[in-house]
């Protein structure tokens, strides 16, 4: 008995750091649109782990994977894995910079950089999309909303760093952060 209350004690000790620094989804809906895609919009809660927070203020970019997988219709989703090698059927890069001499914050989606005074501001934008088209027209059937479902998932794109920092992140759960696939809440464009 005493073994079991000392390992619930280890345990409640370990998961408290574990669960702070993650990334939660705020938002993750979908809806077919009348072309036969698919229109995706999510919004996610990202917090950095003291040693991520430490790099980017050091002048690492952090880049960030927004990734989308069609689940529903199978026979669809299986043909689009096999298109892709297996790969996420879409997804959108986001990079987080700090720019000392301003002190602020920029998150860039390929060409396209805002601006944003805060860390926390800026990490409310990694993630946020709207009206995302992630499918070719013509692939679902929009008269049948109730048979398409997908996943989305935010992570930190660890091939993304530089070198030194990706030998530091392979082992590390401090340069670990993933949302895990979040189901959509697949709605109809009707």
């Amino acid at each position: 008995m005493r073994n079991i209350s000392l390992l619930l004690a280890l345990l409640c000790c370990l998961l408290p750091p574990a669960l702070a620094d993650t990334i939660a989804s705020r938002r993750a809906e979908a809806e077919v649109m009348a072309d036969g895609t698919l229109s995706v919009s999510t919004r996610f809660l990202t917090k950095l782990t003291p040693s991520l927070s430490e790099a980017l203020e050091q002048g690492v970019s952090l880049g960030f994977r927004l990734e989308f997988q069609l689940t529903k219709p199978r026979t669809t989703s299986y043909y689009l894995s096999l298109r892709e090698w297996f790969d996420p059927h879409a997804q959108v890069a986001f990079k987080l910079s700090y720019q000392p001499l301003t002190g602020r914050y920029r998150v860039s989606i390929g060409s396209l950089s805002n601006y944003y005074p805060t860390l926390r501001e800026a990490l409310a934008a990694i993630g946020a999309i709207q009206g995302w088209r992630v499918l070719n027209a013509g692939t679902l059937d929009p008269k049948k909303p109730g048979q398409v479902a997908g996943q989305v998932r935010l992570l930190l794109d660890i091939g993304d760093l530089p070198k030194p920092f990706q030998m530091n992140a392979l082992g590390s759960d401090d340069w670990s952060l993933d949302s895990g696939w979040i189901k959509l809440d697949v709605k109809d464009a009707g």
